[in-house]
């Protein structure tokens, strides 16, 4: 299952709050923006970091997608 942090670039921008304030609130590198950027993986430590400061959950910066197989396993299920 892949990971995308779509929602928190959102909360982002909706908040009025550039990229280099939250890594500098958050104490975490620049780095890791990219890594975000890219839905790549980020350690849960720095996840929680994002959530404290910016006073959100996980379900609000981040979402879970289904790959292929994934789908298919729930489609059969529904059937």
């Amino acid at each position: 299952m892949a990971v995308t942090y779509t929602p928190l670039f959102h909360l982002l921008i909706d908040r009025g709050i550039p990229n280099f304030e939250l890594t500098e609130k958050a104490g975490f590198s620049v780095n890791v923006l990219t890594r975000l950027r890219r839905n790549q993986y980020v350690s849960l430590d720095r996840i929680e970091k994002i959530c404290l400061t910016l006073d959100y959950t996980v379900d609000d910066i981040l979402e879970f997608i289904p790959d292929e197989k994934e789908k298919r396993n729930n489609d059969w299920h529904k059937e």
